[in-house]
């Protein structure tokens, strides 16, 4: 099970909390109410009790044997005398029942009414008064405050949930932003940067401490591309000169092994240079380049292996925007590795689909499993395949093309496996140009 996010369980958290608070609340609420509105019923009891006692203290009640009778100013119905001898409690003016005084009476029901009795001394002896008081307003008051509390506690919850979910995706929107930018920024833009908030908190710490690490990657990547450069270029001239002397040198064997050997330097240094620029962020041109020409003139192009055939087939007027010599050489280098690959044949493709320029270059080799289609990109990688056929090749070719690709608006990916490769790159055509207005 995935764990679950911050803003998740925040929100989950504190709905929780806010249920249990919520939930112990509404129970004391209700049993507090609830005791209030028994001690309000039963001191109306009390009261009524108390007005008939005092109105008939002295007067003459019903003669003995009659079970309860009314007194000569008791018009009250919720009132009763009770000529029985009834004890109350001792030394009690009154005493509060929450059932009838008489069992065998339905007058003052448990659940309906609250019931008082009080002594009284008349004229024909002790007799007791029996008020009651309805439980009916406490019970509504009580059912109305469910009514409220069930729909009114879940409805709150749902609230402290909405609100703390956007309380919280809003104080991590400045996290958000990070890692989006941090996501974007790859070896060749370190000069971005993540947004820091204006407010000075945690989130505000982390993007400063954030920046200050890319400022020193930004500046250990440029000091090792200045290096690589700098190498590069300084290699060119001494190499230059020495393949001149060799090329005068009279013909020999270990002349010719030489001389090879500084070719595949020369190449080399030459890559190295391409990809200094391109990791720089060199400003690219943006000429309009024929691609079918490029792509023409690299398949026609003699090669060491003669015997492998590369057929064409380019369509015309496919046009992108870019540097030409940065286009050619992802042609050429696409075209030199499937070459170097195949067995026989190698087929140079290339047509407009849409908006794209889609060159395909495809050979009858062995081709690529699956799980090299990506690593067949990286710098300074060769599979086995590779380095049984071409022990010299650095592994560059394929990681500039792909570079070349990306830096001009398209991609470069493997298209098939075996049997055979076919690598496929797009990049987006020219837009058409604008005619003049023909004049009126």
């Amino acid at each position: 099970m995935p764990r679950l996010s911050v803003r998740v369980r925040t929100a989950l958290a504190a709905t929780a909390i806010v249920a249990v608070a919520l939930a112990a609340a509404a129970a004391v609420l209700v049993g507090v109410l609830s005791e209030s509105l028994m001690a309000s019923a039963s001191d109306e009891a009390v009261r009524r009790a108390g007005v008939v006692a005092e109105r008939i203290s002295g007067e003459a009640v019903p003669a003995p044997g009659s079970s309860t009778g009314r007194a000569p100013g008791a018009a009250d119905p919720d009132v009763q005398i009770l000529t029985e001898t009834v004890h109350p409690p001792a030394g009690a003016e009154f005493s509060v029942h929450a059932v009838p005084a008489l069992p065998a009476e339905r007058w003052a029901p448990a659940d309906t009414f609250v019931t008082a009795t009080a002594p009284v001394g008349t004229a024909g002896g002790t007799v007791v008064v029996r008020a009651r008081a309805s439980l009916e307003p406490a019970q509504a008051a009580l059912q109305t405050l469910k009514g409220v509390l069930l729909p009114g506690i879940p409805a709150l919850l749902l609230l402290v949930a909405v609100l703390t979910w956007l309380a919280v995706g809003r104080a991590l929107a400045p996290v958000s932003a990070i890692r989006a930018e941090l996501a974007d920024i790859t070896a060749s833009d370190l000069h971005r940067r993540v947004p820091v908030p204006r407010s000075r908190d945690e989130i505000a710490r982390l993007a400063e401490a954030t920046n200050r690490t890319l400022d020193r990657l930004e500046l250990a990547v440029g000091r090792h591309r200045r290096f690589v450069a700098d190498a590069a270029h300084e290699l060119r001239s001494p190499l230059a000169v020495l393949r001149a002397r060799l090329e005068l040198a009279p013909p020999q064997r270990l002349t010719a092994e030489a001389l090879a050997d500084v070719e595949r330097i020369q190449a080399l240094t030459s890559d190295l240079l391409l990809l200094a620029r391109l990791d720089a962020g060199e400003p690219a041109r943006h000429d309009e380049v024929d691609l079918g020409q490029v792509a023409a003139e690299e398949g026609t192009r003699a090669r060491p292996r003669p015997e492998v055939r590369v057929a064409l087939e380019i369509a015309a007027d496919v046009l992108v925007r870019g540097s030409a010599e940065q286009l050619r050489r992802l042609v050429a280098n696409l075209v030199d590795n499937a070459v170097r690959h195949a067995e026989s044949a190698v087929t140079v493709r290339l047509a407009a689909e849409g908006d794209e320029a889609v060159l395909e270059v495809r050979d009858d080799g062995p081709g690529i499993p699956a799980e090299h289609h990506e690593a067949v990109f990286d710098r300074f990688t060769r599979l086995d395949e590779a380095r049984d056929r071409d022990a010299g090749g650095a592994g560059l070719g394929l990681a500039i093309a792909r570079d070349v690709a990306v830096r001009h608006g398209g991609g470069l990916a493997v298209a098939s496996g075996p049997p055979g490769a076919c690598l496929r790159a797009r990049l987006p055509l020219a837009p058409p140009a604008r005619t003049a207005p023909s004049p009126a």
